[in-house]
């Protein structure tokens, strides 16, 4: 990846598929990503090895915790959800987010689902 400015906005304007993130740059050993959430087709799941950070760019999302109450995050806020812990996130609305991940965190850890998607798939 080369320095440059990245125009976020931008970059999710081409993003058409919802759960779908993709890589917009590179700090050390971990991917800065964004992606579009809508709906809650996303499953349970977990990254046994690696912590995930959450920021909502634009709009709410639900954040559910298993065993927990689940919460809504507003726009600015962010969330590190810890190694381990099974999650999952969905919205009514369109959500825009920005995730921090490890370069070796799968998309949705161990489950395969139908919007699971490679690293290859987010490097487009």
């Amino acid at each position: 990846m080369q320095s440059e400015k990245i125009k976020l906005a931008k970059v999710l304007e081409k993003i058409g598929d919802y759960f779908s993130p993709k890589v917009v740059g590179e700090v050390n050993d971990v991917y800065v990503k964004v992606a579009k959430i809508k709906g809650d087709e996303l499953p349970w799941h977990n990254h046994k090895e690696e912590d995930e950070l959450f920021l909502i760019l634009k709009g709410s999302l639900f954040f559910e915790i298993e065993g927990e109450d689940g919460f809504v995050m507003e726009e600015g806020e962010l969330f590190v959800i810890p190694r381990g812990i099974n999650h999952r996130v969905s919205s009514v609305e369109e959500c825009q987010i920005l995730l921090v991940e490890n370069k070796t965190t799968a998309h949705t850890g161990e489950i395969v689902s139908t919007i699971t998607r490679t690293i290859a798939d987010q490097l487009e």
